[in-house]
């Protein structure tokens, strides 16, 4: 019986996977089955308690890499604001498939493995199929690290991500480089400051000299500039106490000219050795050149299905995803960031993902996977 997406991501939107703590091992279980029934060769990696990543295949003949589709279960949580609907329940209301994940991206992921599973007999030719499912994507791409360390991939022809692109093929982003900044002093009594040394201060001047802070690099024609943002501030635990350890939270999207260690260098000699400067996440950027066939026919594909052109500018997304990581590890092919979530509904309240969108989804996943094994 064909696998049909839409009651697929209704069940994988019914695990719980936020993350923090993930717990994705049962929602990756409940998968495997589903490709393990359909033919497809499996494998579950997990790399912590509750925590695993999966990866299928359907083995082509020829001297073809494989097309790899790939997307996380793991998702955000649910924020403070009050849900109207039950975020794990999969509810439709004109059209739109709610709950946590929907968009970002478990109907992507649904969609992936209705068009594999549903095709996998068609799909034995040249090159086959491979699925890398992650966990763990959303707090800095640690299962597509598990998969990349442990080389469990080998490597692919061409990367298609399934994350929020409304079905308009995108090709790249920015990378994300984390940085948690400190500072610190000496305590004393708030009566007496003078007989201590405030890290908060410290802070401050630092995040006078990040808000001039210049990477000296030309912007990308598509991707723009790199981008720097502080996030976060905490110093001290106590009002009447001179703090002496302060944090700052750095955000910097880099584009693909500007190495993370460069970036780091900068910093380090413009703030000089009284700053500790900690990486929290540092995923690189990703681009494919738009004129490369593949990207151009998969480009064509999204066109027609969505019934419209979007001239020659190539698209790109604001947010990182695991082909920061993946596509290095299976050999930087072509990659190709395409999926039926809405990037905009991603990590909001009342989570959703059109319906009309997974099954289009579903199609043109289908009709890149038949196109690459022909």
């Amino acid at each position: 019986m064909p696998i049909d997406p839409i009651a697929l991501s209704r069940e994988l939107i019914a695990f719980n996977t936020v993350n923090p703590p993930g717990q994705e091992l049962a929602c990756i279980r409940h998968l495997e089955r589903i490709l393990a029934d359909a033919g497809l060769e499996t494998s579950i990696q997990q790399f912590a308690p509750e925590r695993a990543n999966l990866v299928a295949r359907i083995k082509g003949h020829g001297d073809r890499l494989p097309l790899c589709f790939t997307g996380h279960v793991d998702t955000v949580p649910l924020g403070n604001a009050p849900w109207r609907v039950d975020p794990f329940a999969g509810e439709i209301i004109d059209g739109k498939l709610y709950g946590r994940g929907s968009t970002d991206m478990k109907c992507g992921v649904a969609a992936f493995v209705a068009a594999v599973c549903n095709t996998a007999d068609q799909l034995k030719g040249n090159g086959g199929v491979m699925l890398a499912i992650t966990a763990g994507e959303e707090i800095g791409c640690e299962g597509a690290f598990e998969m990349a360390r442990a080389g469990i991939l080998g490597k692919a022809g061409a990367l298609v991500v399934a994350e929020p692109t409304s079905n308009v093929a995108v090709v790249g982003h920015k990378g994300a480089l984390w940085l948690k900044l400190i500072t610190k002093g000496v305590t004393a009594h708030g009566s007496m400051p003078h007989l201590g040394i405030n890290a908060a201060y410290k802070a401050a001047r630092v995040i006078a000299l990040l808000e001039k802070f210049e990477f000296n690099v030309a912007p990308h024609p598509h991707l723009g500039p790199p981008t720097l943002n502080v996030g976060t501030v905490h110093a001290g635990l106590n009002t009447n106490s001179v703090p002496d350890r302060a944090e700052i939270g750095l955000d910097i999207r880099s584009i693909p000219a500007l190495p993370h260690d460069r970036i780091r260098e900068q910093l380090a000699a413009e703030l000089g050795d009284e700053v500790e400067i900690d990486t929290l996440v540092d995923v690189g950027a990703v681009w494919s050149d738009p004129a490369t066939p593949w990207i151009r026919h998969v480009v064509k594909a999204a066109e027609d299905a969505l019934g419209e052109t979007f001239g020659a500018a190539p698209r790109t997304a604001p947010y990182f995803t695991d082909a920061s990581v993946l596509t290095p590890a299976l050999g930087n092919p072509p990659t190709i960031i395409l999926g039926p979530g809405e990037a905009g509904k991603a990590h909001q309240t009342d989570e959703y993902c059109a319906v009309d969108l997974i099954r289009m989804a579903t199609d043109i996943y289908a009709r890149l996977a038949a196109d690459w094994v022909r």
